[in-house]
């Protein structure tokens, strides 16, 4: 064989295995692409299933979602929110409310009356209505000048003198009076003019009322044409009394006409009911009942020396004219306290049904 021939095979040779290597590195490659194209397909089959999970997991929870909230809004249906209390309901317990309010304004703080007489013209008017403050005076004494709404039982007329009682009895006597029943007693209206220990007196030489010694001018609240009195007295007002008399005084029964009962003509203080302080009917007739500058007087607080005195005219004090006036009160109807009671038990039925509210523990 020639040298070329050799060298033929031989290149043949070293091309040969050359041509084995490319199929093997082929083989390896292929392989090595294979593995990594399954790892790609199995990390994306992977990916897939943890895609699949998390929308499985989504949608598991989506149905979760609403089945929860359809489970919630169940509860929430079946538990039925607490109603307020309608009026209706309420409005039994503004009626016991108010009621007893009214009682105990009528009882302890205000009460009004009617004026039947004239015994006390032109202050105060027939039908006039006047507020009576019960409360003044326990804050202050009675004063000289002020109109007083008093029981004349014991004093001016037969029964038991009155004594103050305890909070219930005056609270059941003030349930029983508002609607009708029970026995208020004589009640009476004056204005008064001597304190006790006071010298009262009539007449001086001009014809006046003097106190202490002092004279009066009561010509502002007199009625007019009216004498201070037609009757001579002088009497010192003994501890715990009082001296009372009309505006009227030609037409009045008041103290000048008892001179022969107990007491020479004065009434208790215990019997003293309140301080007549406004006129509140009729609208044209409103205002408000001061007390009048004569007796503001400095020198009627000088205590009179001389003992207690007695009238000059006992005979005609032991019988009293017919035509006098004692100026009885009537009480007015008990609309205005049922009213004020009203008034006053709305905020307070509002104000506990409030606390009630506040108090009842959540849902």
């Amino acid at each position: 064989m020639s040298g070329a021939g050799r060298a033929d095979r031989a290149e043949s040779k070293d091309k040969a295995p050359g041509l084995a290597e490319e199929p093997g590195t082929s083989a390896d490659e292929t392989s090595a692409d294979g593995n990594a194209a399954d790892g790609k397909a199995a990390d994306g089959i992977a990916a897939e299933g943890k895609a699949a999970d998390g929308k499985a997991a989504e949608g598991s929870a989506q149905s979760a979602a609403p089945a929860g909230t359809g489970s919630g809004s169940g509860r929430a249906a079946t538990r039925k929110p607490r109603r307020k209390r309608s009026f209706w309901r309420e409005f039994p317990i503004l009626v016991v409310v108010a009621l007893l309010l009214a009682v105990i304004i009528k009882t302890y703080a205000i009460q009004a009356f009617f004026i039947p007489s004239g015994s006390m013209e032109n202050t105060l008017e027939i039908n006039d209505r006047v507020l009576v403050n019960k409360l003044v005076y326990d804050v202050r004494g009675i004063h000289r000048g002020d109109i007083v709404v008093f029981n004349g039982d014991g004093s001016w007329d037969p029964g038991p003198v009155p004594v103050d009682t305890n909070f219930l009895v005056k609270f059941a006597d003030g349930f029983a009076s508002m609607f009708g029943f029970g026995h208020p007693g004589d009640i009476l209206i004056k204005r008064v003019i001597g304190l006790p220990g006071d010298n009262v007196a009539c007449c001086d030489a001009q014809g006046r009322v003097t106190v202490n010694g002092v004279p009066l001018s009561e010509k502002p609240y007199l009625y007019p044409g009216d004498l201070p009195s037609e009757s001579r007295f002088s009497i010192t007002v003994p501890p715990g009394r009082l001296w009372v008399m009309g505006d009227h005084r030609l037409i009045s029964d008041d103290a000048r006409d008892h001179l022969g009962n107990p007491g020479g003509g004065t009434i208790p203080e215990s019997a003293v009911v309140g301080r007549a302080f406004v006129i509140i009917w009729p609208p044209s007739r409103w205002r408000f009942l001061p007390i009048p500058a004569t007796f503001e007087q400095q020198k009627l607080n000088a205590t009179a020396a001389a003992g207690p005195g007695t009238g000059t005219n006992d005979a005609a004090a032991a019988a009293i004219p017919a035509g006098l006036l004692s100026a009885r009160l009537e009480p007015s109807s008990p609309a205005l306290p049922l009213t004020l009671g009203f008034a006053a038990a709305v905020p307070v039925t509002w104000l506990q049904r409030r606390i009630r509210t506040r108090r009842r523990p959540p849902p």
